[in-house]
């Protein structure tokens, strides 16, 4: 399944753990996946994203046109170092979001995944990326 999202990922247990960033069009997907480029994440996948299931477990990559690019508003096109794979463990909408959330899920290809929305552009956006990966473990379950 091919889905219109961004894969940012990070190393973690000896394998790479991704957000997968939804959204409408110029929301800013790519752009908090550059910012979280800066903040050690790296890019699995920019616009589209095919997912599969392995395992029991969530699983994307780049299409392989679009494997190692990204695309950066105002610059075009760019070539951008890229992991092959990582294990999605986390979705990530644009919205408002509450001040203390109650937990939430969305379902693909029939698995329950942690959802998360934040403010796609907000200067925070990445370190909250990265704290809510740290939330859940390998089973999505909430650590915390």
């Amino acid at each position: 399944m091919i889905v219109h999202a961004g894969l940012i990922a990070r190393r973690a247990g000896g394998h790479w753990r991704g957000v997968l960033i939804e959204g409408p069009s110029g929301c800013g997907k790519s752009d908090l996946a550059l910012r979280a480029l800066s903040a050690g994440f790296a890019l699995v996948a920019d616009d589209r994203v095919s997912l599969w299931i392995s395992g029991g477990r969530l699983y994307g990559r780049a299409p392989a046109t679009l494997a190692g690019a990204m695309e950066v508003r105002g610059l075009g096109v760019i070539a951008a170092p890229a992991v092959a794979m990582a294990q999605v463990a986390l979705v990530a909408r644009p919205g408002a979001p509450e001040r203390i959330p109650e937990p939430r899920a969305t379902e693909i290809l029939g698995l329950a995944l942690p959802l998360i929305e934040l403010d796609l552009r907000e200067a925070s956006a990445p370190a909250k990326l990265s704290r809510a990966l740290d939330l859940f473990d390998e089973g999505g379950k909430r650590r915390i």
